[in-house]
């Protein structure tokens, strides 16, 4: 049986440690599975908690301030070593009873990924609810990656899918993203979601911006990250020839004997000019940029899933002559 890694993050959860240890330990105690719970610098006694609560099967991962979850993700994956890789969150809102049936749809239909999607959520209306709505269209909309619900924290992994994410910065909100970047192909379905009974959430509408910087971030690495000269390279020559145009139409004016000194036509012309040099100079040096960065660390453009090769074709033996 192929083991199971499952990543929780915890961060001042005191009191969720010892329901959360015993509802994972029930809903897994028939497969062969190790627990890594990781610990992003909690002020209270959350670890203390678990090391009072946890078993043999348990890892813990202390880091030594709080980094954010995208960071205690990243340890947690990093420390995993089962065949396939789940992540939860350590606030008893997913539940782990869940994690058999996403395991048996991420086998049995051949994906790489299977998110959860929090069908009857147990949040707050208007502080977490509707905004999440809002920004799982807008991500839809941007990135043509579709699933229902891109926060939900509960996923399955297969092992290779989760080690390529490149989690940095707080990008974990867009794993679904990252994954699909590495050719990974996903999926959804229905899980529960608990209300929080323990606790308080350490999220709230002042993520907003950093979702949306975060947003146009993914946006260009998904569509220009590897040609960056595809995006700068038209607004630079859209640019140029805009404020060429400006300047021509000046200078006839010009010759046909008006001032054309002082103008905001001038100024805009001459502006737009200098930002089309400006973009397709800063197009050519994000292509230096990134051709350094493959070919000086021997990196591929590409991730190949698998290789395989046909056993030699064998002559079949000739019978004696008689």
């Amino acid at each position: 049986m192929d083991k199971i890694s499952l990543v929780v993050t915890l961060f001042n959860e005191e009191d969720n440690v010892q329901p959360l240890l015993k509802t994972i330990y029930s809903a897994l105690h028939a497969f062969s599975y190790e627990l890594i719970l990781v610990d992003d610098g909690s002020t209270d006694r959350t670890v203390s908690n678990i090391k009072v609560h946890a078993d043999g099967h348990t890892t813990l991962v202390v880091l030594n301030r709080n980094y954010g979850q995208t960071a205690a993700m990243s340890a947690g994956i990093e420390a995993a070593t089962g065949e396939f890789i789940v992540t939860m969150d350590g606030d008893l809102q997913n539940d782990p009873r869940d994690i058999p049936m996403m395991l048996n749809k991420l086998r049995s239909e051949g994906w790489d990924i299977v998110a959860g999607n929090r069908s009857k959520r147990q949040d707050d209306t208007f502080l977490r609810k509707i905004p999440s709505g809002i920004a799982n269209r807008l991500i839809r909309n941007l990135t043509g990656v579709i699933i229902r619900d891109y926060g939900c924290t509960l996923k399955v992994f297969r092992r290779e899918a989760a080690k390529n994410l490149g989690l940095y910065g707080e990008l974990h909100r867009f794993i679904p993203i990252l994954a699909v970047m590495q050719g990974a192909r996903i999926t959804d379905v229905d899980v529960t979601h608990h209300p929080r009974k323990f606790g308080k959430s350490k999220y709230g509408l002042g993520r907003t911006f950093k979702v949306v910087s975060d947003l146009l971030l993914l946006v260009f690495f998904q569509k220009y990250f590897k040609r960056p000269i595809h995006f700068f390279g038209p607004l630079g020559i859209v640019s140029f020839l805009a404020g060429m145009a400006i300047n021509v139409y000046l200078l006839v004016v010009k010759i046909m004997g008006e001032d054309i000194w002082g103008r905001p036509l001038l100024i805009l012309g001459v502006s737009l000019v200098l930002g089309g040099i400006q973009f397709l100079t800063l197009g050519v040096i994000a292509e230096l940029i990134m051709r350094t960065y493959y070919e000086s660390q021997h990196k591929k453009i590409y991730n190949v899933k698998e290789v395989f090769s046909p056993a030699p074709f064998k002559d079949t033996p000739r019978m004696a002559a008689h």
